[in-house]
């Protein structure tokens, strides 16, 4: 087993964490020094691999497992929390998450065997997928197998996350920042702190006021220049587009709008303008404000390009068809489809809300068109 860590300088690591048979490869966790002890951000898939290499990048840093003090969760997904009951159990270390994301995990360990599969069969054929797709599922449903959603077996968290806060870690300054769309309890993690490295020293007599702890990592100064670095899970990512769908809640009653979330999110990101992000896949960048910038376009070009496919009135399901992907449809594997259809219909609401269209009335599976 190759253990890949790398030090970002001033107290931060990042650790690549397998995820089993996922293009993706791995999840970047990092893991933050403060005075009472290492803290990691995510934590990675749940997988003996996974487990063994988490193991070994902690020790890479420096650190035994034990030592660690907490953990603060970006998001829900099992890449990224899958581990932390693992990780509190041989540390004792506490869980944090956004309230929004907590509450998922909640619903999903407390639901009924069956349950979400249920969900599944009835947001799928609502959107109009074809009897072929739904059979799998019906016959599933039938057989008493309940989905068994990976991450089941991830900790409750025991602390919130709480939008704006200044976490409390001695010796850092590291900032929580709201950012729904991927999830809805997604939050980046802002280090207001000057960067070690892209950051120009201060001259000595500003440097004597900054003296304290943490100051040896860099700590001292605040976001003047640098503007700090951005932890920002799968929020921002270098090369990729993160996925936004439909939030899964099986008890929602009002529409949400996961695509407006993640946009205005973006915004706030961007005129945040940290000096390098440090996301979790692929690998750390600067210029934060050109890649939201490309995200922005990114999604406005492919709803300008939706509007023009409801110009003949569609089904969820028939515009995920038509819709461009990275393989032709018929090579989408068939849980791959059911995001596909999720994205579609998250760009569906936020087509509806901006008055760009509409519900055909009476349709039966919905159908939509352009206005």
């Amino acid at each position: 087993m190759t253990t890949q860590v790398t030090d970002h300088r001033g107290g931060v690591w990042s650790i690549a964490v397998p995820i089993p048979d996922n293009p993706l490869g791995h999840t970047l966790v990092h893991l933050l020094e403060t005075d009472r002890g290492p803290v990691l951000i995510d934590t990675g898939w749940d997988d003996p691999d996974s487990w063994d290499t988490l193991v070994a990048g902690v020790a890479a840093c420096g650190f035994d497992l034990a030592d660690l003090h907490g953990v603060l969760v970006t998001h829900h997904h099992p890449d990224h929390h899958g581990l932390s009951a693992k990780v509190r159990e041989a540390s004792g270390a506490w869980i944090a998450m956004h309230a929004a994301d907590a509450a998922v995990v909640r619903r999903t360990r407390e639901a009924e065997p069956g349950r979400w599969l249920d969900y599944l069969l009835a947001k799928l054929t609502a959107a109009g997928a074809p009897e072929d797709h739904l059979t799998p599922l019906r016959e599933a449903r039938a057989g008493g197998r309940g989905r068994r959603l990976p991450g089941r077996r991830a900790a409750l968290p025991d602390r919130g996350i709480e939008p704006g806060e200044l976490l409390d870690l001695p010796g850092r300054r590291l900032r929580a920042i709201w950012t729904p769309g991927h999830t809805p309890g997604h939050v980046c993690l802002h280090l207001e702190e000057r960067h070690p490295v892209l950051e120009p020293a201060r001259p000595a007599a500003a440097e004597a006021g900054a003296a304290g702890p943490g100051a040896g990592r860099g700590a001292g100064g605040g976001t003047a220049g640098g503007r700090g670095r951005l932890f920002s899970g799968d929020h921002l990512l270098p090369g990729i587009t993160p996925h936004i769908g439909l939030y899964e809640d099986p008890d929602e009653r009002e529409a949400t709008d996961p695509l407006g979330d993640y946009l205005d999110s973006l915004e706030r990101i961007g005129r945040l303008a940290p000096a390098e992000v440090l996301p979790a896949h692929q690998h750390a960048f600067t210029d934060a404000e050109g890649r939201v910038g490309e995200l922005i376009a990114h999604h406005e070009e492919r709803l300008s390009g939706l509007r023009a496919l409801l110009r003949e009135p569609r089904t969820p399901w028939q515009l995920a068809v038509a819709m461009e992907w990275n393989r032709p449809w018929d090579r989408i594997p068939y849980g791959s489809r059911n995001i596909a259809v999720s994205e579609a219909e998250a760009h569906l609401r936020r087509l509806v809300k901006l008055g760009h269209a509409e519900r055909v009335p009476g349709s039966d599976p919905a159908t939509y068109r352009a206005v």
